[in-house]
C-alpha cells in the first residue's frame, strides 16, 4: 500500500510528456482569449424573424404554445418590421392565420391579391423600410383539409398542385415579397416557379427553398399558430421527407439547386444539424435552417419551469446552427437575440 506521504505519480513534467506540450486549456482561460479563438460567430445578419399574421386592427394575439410569440393584424406587423428594422435584422418570413371561412378545399384564397400576406408585404413596404420579405409558398394555410397541395381523395396531386403554387408565388411577388419560399415539397416546384418568375418580369425575386423538410412532430405549435391542426386531415409522409433518411435530403437539395434555387434550407433545425452539415459541406451555397416552434416551445417551456438558463440555451441553440454549416436561421428568437447582440457590441 502506497504511503499518504509519496510523491504524486503525476506531475506538471509527466503531463508534458504526455501531452507533448499540448494544452488546449491555455486559450480557454480568459474570456479575450476564448473570443479570439471562437471558430464561429452569432451575429443579427443571421437572424431571419418569423411572424404571424391576422386579421383585423391593432391586433396581437399570444398563441398559448409559443410563449412571447403573437399573430399580429397588417398595422401591428408594419410596426414590429420597423422594429426589425431598427435591430438590424436582414428579413422577416410571414405566415398567416386565414379565418376558416376562407379555407376551401383548393386553397384559393392564396391566390387573392388581398389576403394577408400580400396586405403586409404591400404595408410594410410602403413604409420604405431596409428588411426583406420571406413569403411562404404552400398551400396549407389556405385549405380546408390542412394540407400543402390539392387533393384527389386521399391523394396529394402534385403536378396540379405546382400550376397553383405559380401563381401563388407571383400573387406574392406583385405584392412586394422579395424572396420566394417554397415549403411543400411538390416534386419540380422550384423549377415551374423559377420559370414562372423570370417569364412574367421577375428575374431578380429570389428562391428560398425548403429542399429538405421533413414529417416531423416539431410542427405542433406552429400549426396551432396558422390554424391548420384542427384542420389536418391525415399526415404529411406522403410528401414531406421520412427523418429516418440522410442521403435522400443530398438529391433533394441539388434537385432544387439544379431547377434554380438560390438559397436552400433544412426544417426542422436542431434534430437535423448533421443534415445541414452535409448539404453546406456538398454544395457550398447559401444554407439556412428553420429552428421550429416544436424546438422553440421546448426551450421556452424548460426555462420557464427553471430547468435550464432560457437566454443560454437560446444563443446555445443558434450557435449549433452556425457551427453545423447555417448561414442564417428562421427563429421566433430574433429580436430578443438581436437586442442581446446589439447591447454587447
Amino acid at each position: 500500500m502506497s504511503s499518504s506521504n509519496s510523491k504524486p505519480s503525476v506531475t506538471s513534467e509527466t503531463l508534458d510528456e504526455i501531452l507533448g506540450h499540448k494544452r488546449p486549456r491555455r486559450n480557454r482561460r480568459t474570456d479575450w482569449s476564448r473570443r479570439m479563438v471562437r471558430e464561429s460567430s452569432l451575429s443579427v445578419n443571421d437572424l431571419i424573424w418569423p411572424i404571424f399574421l391576422v386579421d383585423g386592427q391593432g391586433k396581437r394575439e399570444p398563441v398559448p404554445s409559443m410563449p412571447q410569440v403573437e399573430r399580429l393584424s397588417v398595422d401591428e406587423a408594419v410596426r414590429d418590421a420597423a422594429l426589425a428594422e431598427s435591430l438590424g435584422i436582414p428579413a422577416l418570413a410571414l405566415f398567416p392565420y386565414t379565418d376558416p371561412t376562407l379555407r376551401d378545399a383548393t386553397g384559393s384564397e392564396a391566390l387573392n391579391q388581398n389576403n394577408l400576406v400580400c396586405q403586409a408585404c404591400r404595408a410594410i413596404k410602403a413604409e420604405g423600410l431596409n428588411i426583406g420579405l420571406i413569403t411562404d409558398v404552400a398551400l396549407d394555410p389556405y385549405t380546408s383539409h390542412g394540407h400543402d397541395g390539392l387533393m384527389s381523395g386521399e391523394e396529394i396531386l402534385n403536378d396540379e398542385t405546382v400550376d397553383q403554387l405559380c401563381m401563388q408565388a407571383l400573387t406574392q411577388v406583385d405584392a412586394g415579397a422579395d424572396v420566394i419560399a417554397p415549403s411543400d415539397m411538390m416534386d419540380g416546384r422550384v423549377g415551374a416557379i423559377r420559370k414562372s418568375l423570370d417569364e412574367n418580369g421577375h428575374r431578380n425575386t429570389q428562391i428560398m427553398a425548403y429542399s429538405a423538410k421533413y414529417a416531423s412532430s416539431f410542427y405542433g405549435p406552429f400549426r396551432d399558430a396558422v390554424g391548420t391542426n384542427s384542420t389536418l386531415i391525415g399526415d404529411k409522409r406522403t410528401y414531406q421527407m421520412d427523418y429516418a433518411n440522410s442521403a435522400e435530403a443530398l438529391r433533394e437539395v441539388e434537385m432544387d439547386l439544379n431547377e434554380g434555387a438560390d438559397m436552400v434550407m433544412v426544417k426542422p433545425g436542431l434534430p437535423y444539424l448533421d443534415i445541414i452539415c452535409r448539404i453546406k459541406d456538398t454544395f457550398q451555397m447559401p444554407t439556412f435552417a428553420y429552428q421550429v416552434s416544436g424546438e422553440f416551445a421546448m426551450i421556452e417551456a424548460a426555462a420557464a419551469n427553471g430547468w435550464i438558463d432560457g437566454e443560454r440555451a437560446m444563443l446555445e441553440s443558434l450557435m449549433a446552427f452556425k457551427r453545423a454549416g447555417c448561414d442564417g436561421v428562421l427563429t421566433y428568437f430574433a429580436p430578443r437575440v438581436a437586442k442581446l447582440l446589439t447591447s454587447q457590441a
